[in-house]
Order: C-alpha cells, then structure tokens, then sequence
C-alpha cells in the first residue's frame, strides 16, 4: 500500500473518531455550569439563608413561650415549737415540692427597633441575590473563557492537521520526484523536517487542549470522563447602540446595584440605632401549678395552687453610656461611606464601559481584517502550490506560503475568539450579560 493511501486511510480513521465525540453546545455549558459549579452552588445556599432570615420566625414579632418544671425533695430532722407552748421533735421528715408552668413574653413596643431590623433583613436578602447575581456573571465570564479557549485549540488542531496533511503530500511527491531523478534528495529532506515541525506542534496542541478540556470540567463541576468537543460557531449578538448600553450599565451593573443596597441597610441601621433612644414595653402572662407536701411540723400538710398572672412591663434606659449614640454616629458615617462609594463605581463604570467598548470594537474590526487576510493567504497559498507543482517555485518558497497561511488561519481564530470574549464583558458591564441568548 503507497503512503499516500495510508495517510487517506489515518485522516478519514480521525474524521469518524472526531464525529463519535460528544458536542458540548454552549446552551449545554451554561446550564451545567449554573447546575454543577460548586461557586454557584454556595452563592445560591447563601441566598436561601438569606431568605430564611427574612422569615416571620425571624421577626421578633411573635411571642417567647417558655415552659418550667421543678420538683424538690427534702429529708430533715425538726425540733418545732408551737405558739401553745408544745413542742415536737421530728426525725427524719420528709417533705417534698412540685411546681410547673408556662410563661408567654411579648415585645409591645420595642422603639420600632425590630420594625427597622426586619426592612434590614429584607434588603439584605436582595443584596445576598445581587451577590449571587455577580457570581453568576463571573462563573459564566469564567466558563466561556476556558469554553473558547477549548473551541480556539480545536480550531488550531484542525488547521494544523490541515498543514501537516500538505506537507505530508509534498513528501510523497518530492519522493516520486527524487525516485524519477527530478529533483535532489535535499528537497525529501526538507519535507521530512517540516513534517517533524508539523507533528511536534500537533503534538503541543492536543496536550493544551487536553488541559484546556480538564479546566472546563472543572469549571462546570461535571467529574465526566468521556471525551466532547465543543461549538467553534461565533456569533455576535450585541444589538445595543453605546449610548443606550452605556444607560443601561449605570441602572443594571452588579456592583451599582450592591451599593445602592448598601445605601438602603446603613439608611435603616441608622434608624434601628435610634430606636434605642425609646422605651420597651413587654406583656407577661404566666399559668402555673405550684404543690407543697410539708412535714408533720407545719400547720398545713399538702398546700396546692394553679392560676393565672399577668404584668405589664416598661423599661427605658436612659443612659447606656453613650454607646448608642456612638453606634448611630458611626452609622451615619457608614452611609456617607456608601454614598461615595457609589459616586466612585459610577466614575468606574464609565472608564471600564468606554475601555470595554473600545476594545470590542477594536477586535471585532481586527477579526474583520483577518477574514480578508485568510483569503489574500489562501489565494497566494493556493498560486504558490500551482507553481510549486509545475516546479516554477521551490520547496522553500512553498513552504513559506504554507507558514503565511497558517498564521493566518491561527490569527484569525484568535481574533474570533477574543472579540467574543471582549463582547461578553462589556454586557457583563452593562449588566445585560443574564438577557442574552448564548
């Protein structure tokens, strides 16, 4: 069998081996990531905390009930004297008491202090949701950039294997030709060595995309083993003009939306601190059972109550030292705090919008480029391999031409890639990265 067949034969074994893989779509990505991604996963128990604390039994509205028991046994040695002048003298007398009840406490009024704490544990909640939102953001973010790492190395492995399959047909001609005395054993030679070049960076290319692949699973949580490939169509699906988008990262960008939550909870921090100022007024209401089984000494041998009470309480302290006013100071300027915050993110939303948007347009024209440069590469590389064959050029001229086309191909796999990723984090700025069809 002729080398050329064999190398027929290998290609197509890779192509049938290539379409019995697993294609991971980035639909599939995603979902896996928000499923399995152990990130995600804490942010999302982080998020049903918060809920649970938002909770009515979380309140400080409802009541305490609190049951007692108790039971007492004595056994005592009594000398008693009587007011009629007798006397007694008891050696080891037993007496025993018994009592249970329950009691029900309830805050009247608390200064509005649980009022103010539990708008707190509601806009606290909001904010662990707005901090799961930006996990989220960040794991996809994080996803498709090891996703289109995979898909540019798959890319890459096609476009090399394409190199060295032209290679490889220059040998078998350069040794028909050398066979024929057309040509000097220099030019096998050369071939030889461009196809151990060739082979050397196939060779480099699967092990990162093996790594690559590893860094995927990883990031999507999934401990599968059988080997996928991955989606290597872009699509640019930005629909928004900048002026608009710009608009809607300073309403929708994550970071924005925690500090004006920020801003809410130290607003109500400074109203809880303040209800300290106020009095407490509590309602007590008990039901017990209270049995005494005295000795022989006392007047009454068994002496048993049930009933009911009842109290109002007030507490109003007047004066903790100054602790609660120096608690609202502070959370006073806790808010001024937050309230600059925010006027720093906005200056910080417009440098990284503007930097964001030049950047994909700068990558997205870079990739347009390319496209054009991959056919002004292909047509010389396709002349040059036309001459080469009718012996007008040499193999280093040819292999020249190969060098200049795969560099192309290379280039512009990398700038479709990178302008796609560029696009990701300006939606991601703007805060509509969670509102677009992946």
């Amino acid at each position: 069998m002729s080398t050329k067949k064999v190398y027929i034969i290998l290609a197509v074994l890779c192509s049938v081996n290539l379409q019995a893989q697993n294609i991971l779509t980035k639909e599939e990505a995603v979902s896996k990531a928000l499923e399995h991604n152990y990130g995600v996963q804490i942010a999302k128990n982080e998020v049903t905390i918060a809920e649970n604390n938002t909770s009515i039994l979380n309140s400080g509205y409802l009541p305490t009930v609190t049951g007692n028991a108790g039971a007492t046994y004595n056994l005592d040695n009594t000398e008693a004297e009587f007011a009629n002048g007798e006397s007694t003298i008891l050696n080891g007398a037993e007496s025993s008491r018994y009592n249970a009840g329950v009691t029900v406490n309830y805050t009247l009024f608390d200064g509005l202090g649980r009022r103010y704490n539990y708008k707190r544990l509601k806009e606290q909640y909001q904010l662990t949701e707005l901090q799961a939102r930006e996990t989220i953001e960040n794991t996809i973010i994080q996803m498709f950039s090891v996703y289109y790492n995979v898909a540019q190395l798959s890319d890459n492995l096609k476009t090399l294997q394409e190199t060295l399959k032209v290679t490889k047909d220059r040998l078998v001609r350069a040794e028909y030709q050398f066979e024929y005395g057309q040509n000097t054993k220099l030019e096998v030679l050369n071939a030889e060595v461009d196809i151990n070049n060739d082979s050397i960076n196939i060779i480099n290319i699967k092990q990162q995309l093996k790594n690559a692949k590893r860094d995927l699973k990883l990031v999507l949580g999934e401990t599968f083993t059988e080997d996928y490939n991955v989606e290597t169509k872009v699509d640019f699906t930005l629909q928004f003009q900048k002026d608009s988008l710009y608009q809607q990262a300073k309403k929708r960008n994550t970071a924005l939306l925690q500090t004006e939550k920020n801003i809410e909870i130290s607003k109500l921090d400074i109203s809880s601190g303040k209800s300290a100022y106020l009095p407490t007024i509590g309602l007590t209401g008990t039901y017990g059972w209270n049995t005494n089984n005295n000795n022989a000494a006392a007047f009454v041998a068994v002496l048993t109550n049930t009933g009911l009470s009842g109290g109002l309480n007030l507490s109003w302290n007047l004066f903790d030292g100054g602790a609660t006013i120096n608690r609202v100071r502070n959370a006073k300027i806790n808010l001024e705090t937050q309230q600059l915050q925010k006027e720093n993110i906005l200056l910080s939303i417009e440098r990284d919008f503007n930097n964001a948007w030049d950047d994909y347009m700068n990558k997205l024209n870079i990739y347009n480029i390319q496209e054009k440069n991959i056919i002004t590469a292909q047509n010389n590389f396709e002349r040059t391999q036309e001459k080469f064959k009718i012996g007008q050029v040499n193999s280093i001229e040819f292999r020249q031409a190969q060098i200049n086309l795969l560099n192309s191909e290379l280039s512009r796999s990398q700038a479709k890639y990178d302008a796609k990723l560029a696009e990701l984090t300006l939606l991601q700025i703007s805060g509509e990265l969670l509102n677009v069809q992946f």
